[in-house]
C-alpha cells in the first residue's frame, strides 16, 4: 500500500481528495454578485448537515490560478442567501459551462442558456430548468486558510424547498425520475441509475 504525507504540493492533496470520495453530489450554487448580476457555479464538495432546522454545506476553495476567493463565496458573506439548484444528466453539460471562469459580473445563466426565475425568501435566483430548489439563508462558515487550495465550509440554512411534482412518489423523491449525477476525478461524471438496496439495521427507520 503507498503511503504519503499531506504536507506538499495542495495539488496532490486535491487530487487524492477527489479520486478517493466517490461520488460527490453537485450544489448548483446561485447568488447576486455585488453589482446585482447573477452568478451560478457548481461545487461537489457538498452535504446534509441537520434536518430540523434543516442546515446544508458547501465547501469553495480559494482559486488556484489567482489566490482569491471564489465570487460564490464573497457574494454569500455579503448577501446572506443562495439558492441550491439540483443537478440532473440532462443538465450536466450546462452545469459544466457554468464552471467556467468567467468575468465579474457576466452572468453564467446567459451564459449557458439557462432560466432565472425569482425566490420567494431569498434574493438570489432559482434555475428553473433544475427539478429542486433550496432557497438558503446563510448560516455560518469557517476558513481553514487565505492559500490556493485552502478551503471554506459554508452552512446555510434551508427556508423553503421546491421540487418538480413529477419527481414525487408521495413526499418521497424518486431517484429514478430525478436522474441526479455526481463528479469524479478530473473530467469523470457518475450517473445514479444502477441503485441497489440493503436492509438497514437501525430500529427506526424515517424514510423506508
Amino acid at each position: 500500500m503507498k503511503s504519503f504525507d499531506t504536507n506538499g504540493e495542495f495539488s496532490a492533496n486535491y487530487k487524492f481528495l477527489i479520486g478517493s470520495i466517490l461520488p460527490r453530489p453537485i450544489a448548483w450554487v446561485s447568488t447576486l454578485n455585488l453589482d446585482g448580476s447573477n452568478n451560478l457555479a457548481p461545487f461537489s464538495f457538498f452535504t446534509a448537515v441537520s434536518a430540523k432546522p434543516m442546515i446544508i454545506a458547501f465547501s469553495p476553495m480559494i482559486r488556484s490560478a489567482t489566490g482569491q476567493m471564489k465570487d460564490t463565496a464573497k457574494n454569500i458573506l455579503e448577501r446572506q442567501d443562495f439558492v441550491i439548484n439540483f443537478v440532473t444528466e440532462e443538465l450536466a453539460t450546462k452545469v459544466n459551462l457554468t464552471s467556467s471562469e468567467l468575468p465579474y459580473g457576466e452572468d453564467e445563466f446567459l451564459y449557458a442558456g439557462l432560466t432565472p426565475i425569482e425566490a420567494q425568501t431569498v434574493k438570489a435566483k432559482r434555475v428553473k430548468e433544475s427539478p429542486i430548489h433550496f432557497e438558503c439563508r446563510y448560516r455560518d462558515h469557517l476558513s481553514y486558510g487565505s492559500s490556493p487550495g485552502a478551503g471554506m465550509i459554508i452552512t446555510g440554512e434551508v427556508l423553503k424547498v421546491h421540487i418538480s411534482e413529477e419527481l414525487l412518489d408521495g413526499d418521497k423523491i424518486n431517484t429514478k425520475r430525478f436522474n441526479p449525477v455526481g463528479r469524479g476525478a478530473g473530467n469523470d461524471w457518475f450517473r445514479c441509475q444502477d441503485t441497489f438496496e440493503l436492509e438497514r439495521l437501525m430500529k427506526a427507520q424515517i424514510q423506508k
